[in-house]
């Protein structure tokens, strides 16, 4: 490790640089909710009457210093700014930039690691509900770090891992908008094409009174309930008591986990199989707020006070059925009292309803739709794989375990 050196941070690194701007100026404001661990760059900020919080440029890093935001990987680097831009932020940050010894890129991967993380925490002072990091503290602390050579090489091999991450995330984000247009065309506004390739209700296609929805829909078209259509389930009543994080048994999946596809609990209780999620199944939270999203793994199994929705042989697609019934949910949980915590019902379940087009309309939304979702589930699989990967490399990269010549 002859490119290597042990240094404090606070000569590697450069905390709240001073930055001016004139007094009154309106300002970009980052708030402290844009940190998170699931973006690598900041994507949006507030305008806000300039004030004294620490002042960032394109390329900073910024690191959340109380609990439990340290804890939880609250870091993010600037990038929405113009050139020579300043903004300004939440005193609860922690403003990083390079100097002669570093370089931007490297320190954002240095403070998601746990080699600063864990020098972070252990300077961390006050109530144990809300400890802040001591950055003087922070500052004396030494780590062992290479030549700006080496550090350019590795922040380039994170770097090009979220970069393919943050692609397929804008890949799925186009194909669900083409997917939610061509729902809306079809199923909202009813023109799909007729027989002569033209849209059905702006050409004059016919349209008939549906009693149950109390609007016209297209001839030949029909209204049932969601629980008529597809398969529906429930998740099993697991026991906490069994639950563990040492993937002892099976991965449970509660509704803290259906936002992001993640697995945090394991439980040896014997299950029965109609429990057991597929790739695709549309999952819903009951309790709190109503997570809904799709599914990306196979062999887990769903616990209780969650709902999975799965097309069978001849019914709608996933897709065409939750842009059907993630409005009524979504208004659900919106007309719950702020003072309570909301719950779905199965009640609320069984009267949602969806509309199902003719046989040829309807095969034509189900193939596109279909092949639409395999192909957000393989980017959304493929972004696990690769977040993975990241997470494993980066602290043998920060401390040269991994070497890069």
């Amino acid at each position: 490790m002859n490119n290597w050196k042990q240094i404090s941070i606070g000569d590697f690194i450069d905390f709240n640089p001073s930055e001016s701007l004139p007094k009154g100026k309106e300002a970009k404001k980052i708030p402290m909710a844009m940190l998170t661990e699931y973006v690598r760059k900041i994507s949006g900020f507030e305008i806000s009457e300039y004030n004294s919080g620490p002042k960032f440029r394109n390329g900073d890093t910024l690191v959340a210093k109380i609990t439990p935001c340290l804890e939880n990987g609250k870091t993010a680097q600037v990038d929405i700014l113009e050139d020579n831009e300043v903004a300004f932020g939440s005193s609860e940050f922690i403003v990083l930039r390079e100097n002669d010894n570093s370089i931007n890129e490297y320190i954002y991967y240095l403070a998601k690691s746990p080699v600063f993380r864990e020098r972070a925490i252990s300077c961390m002072e006050g109530t144990s509900g809300r400890k802040r990091v001591n950055e003087g503290a922070l500052k004396r602390q030494e780590i062992i770090v290479p030549d700006k050579n080496i550090q350019q090489k590795i922040a380039k091999v994170l770097s090009d891992l979220d970069t393919k991450i943050e692609l397929n995330n804008k890949i799925n984000a186009e194909l669900e908008a083409m997917a939610k247009t061509l729902f809306n065309y079809w199923f909202v506004q009813f023109d799909f094409p007729d027989m002569n390739g033209k849209p059905y209700k702006s050409s004059g296609g016919k349209m008939v009174w549906n009693e149950e929805l109390k609007r016209e829909i297209p001839e030949g078209w029909g209204v049932d309930f969601l629980t008529n259509e597809m398969d529906l389930q429930y998740g099993f009543p697991f026991s906490t008591n069994l639950f563990n994080e040492n993937e002892e048994g099976v991965p449970i999946i509660r509704i803290r986990d259906i936002l992001n596809c993640t697995i945090s609990n394991y439980s040896t209780e014997k299950v029965d199989e109609k429990y057991k999620l597929f790739k695709g199944d549309i999952l819903v939270g009951m309790d709190g707020n109503f997570h809904i999203n799709y599914w990306n793994k196979e062999n887990c199994y769903l616990n209780q006070r969650t709902l999975r929705i799965r097309a069978t042989e001849n019914s709608i697609s996933e897709i065409q059925a939750r842009f059907s019934i993630e409005p009524y949910i979504k208004a659900r949980e919106k007309n719950v009292s702020r003072t309570t915590v909301g719950h779905l019902s199965a009640k609320d379940v069984n009267g949602l309803k969806i509309l199902k087009a003719t046989s040829e309309i309807q095969y034509k939304a189900n193939d596109f739709f279909k092949s639409t979702l395999k192909k957000i589930i393989s980017n959304s699989i493929e972004n696990q794989e690769l977040a993975s990967l990241r997470d494993w490399l980066l602290p043998m990269l920060m401390n040269g375990q991994i070497k890069l010549t």
